[in-house]
């Protein structure tokens, strides 16, 4: 029996990851903090977004660089 999509939902809360994590829709963990964030940035003034993915992308490309990512 398949549990319900409240009952997967308190899950995926319990556990603290996403519920597309729990159901194997991805292979990528986001917890709560990680997706809070990406919901404020969603939120954000088109203009505010872009410095924010620029930013990001900056950042992304020093690593990479670097052999961290």
């Amino acid at each position: 029996m398949k549990p319900s999509i409240d009952a997967a939902a308190k899950m995926a809360d319990i556990l603290n990851i996403s519920l597309d994590y729990l159901v194997g829709k991805t292979d990528i963990e986001l917890d709560n903090a990680m997706l809070k964030r990406i919901q404020l940035v969603s939120k954000l003034p088109d203009k505010e977004k872009e410095h924010v993915f620029v930013f990001l992308d900056s950042f992304l490309d020093r690593m990479k660089l670097q052999g961290i990512l």
